[in-house]
Order: C-alpha cells, then sequence, then structure tokens
C-alpha cells in the first residue's frame, strides 16, 4: 500500500471514532437533559428564583387533635419520643412546648408510621441569631428520611429548595408564608409513602402536600428519594412503617401539640 493510500485509510478512521464519539456524547446529552427536564436547577442553587411572600392570617390557640389522632407530644412530656440511639429524648419541656437542646441529637417517635395526616406547630427564636440556613434551622423527618424544612425565612432569604416549607434539596415552596420569629406557625401534611416490589424495586414514589399556616405550599409532590445536603440518594427498599424525626440543628426551635392520623394503605 502506497503513502497516498496509507493517509487515506487513516483519515477513514479518525472519521469513523469521530462520529462513533459524537454519537455517544448526544446519546450523553440526552440523558443528561432528561434529568434536567426533572431538577431543572441544581441542588441548593441560590440563582433559583425565590418564591413570592404572602401574609398567614395571624397565629391562633392550638388546633385540636381529631378523635382519631395519635397525640404525639401534648406539652406535657416525651415519653412518646426518644433520641436516634433509643435512649430517652434530653429535650427541654416547659409551659406546653418542647424546645431543642443544642447536641442533645435528632428525636424520634417510638410509634412507627407510614401513610399520615401530620400536624405540627413549631416557633423560631424570637431573638434572631444568624442569616440563611443559620437561622431559626430545624426540621420534620417523614420515615426519618423525608425531611419538610423548619427555618425562620421571615425577611431572610436562604437557597429556595432549603427554605421554611421546602422538601429539602427537592422542591421549594409554592410562597413563603411564615410569620415573624417567636410567633406559632403550623405545618399540616399529608404523606403517602413510597411503595416497594417484592423485588425491592420502587412501584411508586413517596408524595407529600404541605398547608403552611393554612396556606397550600406543597400540592402532592413526588419525592425523587430520601433527602439529603447536597445529594439526591436513589430510594432504597424500607420498612412500610418507620418514625417521625424531629432535627436538632444548634437552633433552640420549639414545638407544640403535634399529633398523626393513620391514613389506610391504599391498595395497589
Amino acid at each position: 500500500m502506497n503513502r497516498s493510500n496509507l493517509i487515506l485509510v487513516a483519515l477513514g478512521l479518525m472519521i469513523l471514532v469521530y462520529t462513533s464519539n459524537s454519537q455517544g456524547e448526544r446519546a450523553m446529552d440526552k440523558k443528561s437533559q432528561a434529568r434536567d427536564q426533572v431538577h431543572k436547577w441544581n441542588i441548593h442553587d441560590p440563582n433559583r428564583p425565590q418564591p413570592s411572600v404572602v401574609t398567614p392570617g395571624p397565629a391562633g390557640l392550638p388546633v385540636p387533635a381529631p378523635l382519631d389522632a395519635v397525640v404525639l407530644f401534648d406539652g406535657k412530656d416525651l415519653s412518646r419520643w426518644e433520641d436516634t440511639l433509643g435512649q430517652p429524648a434530653r429535650w427541654k419541656v416547659e409551659m406546653g412546648y418542647m424546645e431543642v437542646v443544642k447536641k442533645a441529637g435528632d428525636i424520634r417517635t417510638k410509634q412507627k408510621f407510614g401513610d399520615c395526616q401530620l400536624h405540627v406547630e413549631w416557633s423560631a427564636p424570637a431573638e434572631v441569631k444568624g442569616e440563611g440556613q443559620e437561622c431559626g434551622n430545624s426540621g420534620v423527618f417523614l420515615m426519618t428520611l423525608y425531611e419538610v424544612q423548619v427555618l425562620d425565612c421571615y425577611q431572610n432569604q436562604t437557597y429556595p429548595d432549603g427554605m421554611t416549607a421546602a422538601i429539602y434539596g427537592q422542591y421549594p415552596p409554592l410562597v413563603n408564608a411564615c410569620r415573624p420569629p417567636g410567633e406559632w406557625q403550623t405545618f399540616d401534611i399529608i404523606f403517602h409513602r413510597p411503595r416497594f416490589g417484592v423485588d425491592a424495586g420502587l412501584t411508586r414514589p413517596a408524595s407529600i402536600t404541605v398547608f403552611h399556616n393554612g396556606i397550600l405550599v406543597q400540592d402532592d409532590v413526588e419525592l425523587t428519594g430520601p433527602t439529603e445536603h447536597k445529594k439526591r440518594p436513589p430510594y432504597q427498599a424500607h420498612p412500610d412503617k418507620l418514625p417521625l424525626q424531629l432535627q436538632d440543628h444548634g437552633n433552640l426551635v420549639r414545638y407544640r401539640n403535634i399529633w398523626i392520623r393513620e391514613l389506610p394503605e391504599e391498595k395497589e
């Protein structure tokens, strides 16, 4: 084979490799675009548009628990709660509320739950210290895995998927319905657990609806998996019922009047 033919063969191989690589890159781009259609913003992106601010009605008296509800905290003691190691919960209880004790750790219910309606009343510290994520930070974790963010976002801006009533790292609230720090706020949450098949594969994702101070802020959104900081971990099969967990993030957040209604398990 002469020199000219060798050059032609080499050029042909280069074109073949380039075409193959380009096709592979386009395939990868399509996968990336598919992911971006689900997650249009990076996790905790500060450039994500801020939800508009709405003014909820005035804070009222505690909402009475329905007769079929399990009262998880009635302002008297933490007998229904424990720490994450199964030891007695060490948060402070006084004047009808419980308060985070720094470094005491998260607390969780001794009873386990799946599909549920949950009512939680909470208050960020009246004395504002810090800003962003360091201002009245805590969290309500359904099944210890799926967090609805507690934070003081009254005139306090942070990344939208980590603000008050966000599904942490996944969905900002539809609006910012915060009351001023020190005032009591409410979460009313409808939660449907994820479903897993006999092979432990996901058959249906978890979904959450949240009302913050009586205003709809999460409308039956489907979770992409457990909520974590700067991560979107995939689902892993877990029991049908797990505890409810409240977060110690080092801020003196208070909780009162927590009750839960177990919902009938939906048929597949």
